[in-house]
């Protein structure tokens, strides 16, 4: 296989994944997620500005993910997952979204306990709550065959 067939191939392919559903799908979660997590990490680092000890920076960044949160449902039901707002959505959603608090603020607590600086603590966190995240979002907007 030469170059230029290498390059079609290669320019083949990435047209069909651009043209995937379920890639595009991820697509924008991904978008979302940017977006949820800068409305999360500037309410945060806002309010952390006055904050004094791990109680209030844990309150900093509890109050930055409601306020995500509120935002983040409405873009993944009628971006992400191009869906209605449902009552079960909602539920389902804020279901999931517990289970991520959770996994959220045991990971930034475990992070500044450890001496991770609180501006970065959130970013660490991130990286480990967003798989997660969309997994348990996914069965929640598509179910187990989505």
């Amino acid at each position: 296989m030469n170059s230029q067939t290498s390059s079609k191939a290669t320019l083949l392919w990435i047209k069909e994944m651009l043209h995937n559903d379920k890639v595009q799908e991820f697509v924008r979660f991904c978008i979302v997620g940017v977006i949820a997590a800068a409305i999360h990490y500037g309410v945060y680092w806002l309010i952390q500005q006055a904050a004094e000890g791990s109680f209030w920076l844990s309150m900093a960044y509890s109050v930055g993910y409601v306020v995500s949160l509120v935002c983040n449902f409405f873009m993944t039901t009628y971006f992400t997952f191009r869906s209605d707002v449902s009552a079960k959505k909602a539920a389902g959603f804020g279901g999931s979204h517990l289970v991520n608090y959770v996994l959220h603020i045991a990971l930034f607590n475990l992070f500044i306990a450890i001496g991770v600086h609180r501006l970065l603590a959130p970013l660490l966190v991130l990286s480990i709550a967003v798989p997660v995240n969309f997994t348990l979002l996914h069965f929640v907007f598509k179910g187990k065959k989505g």
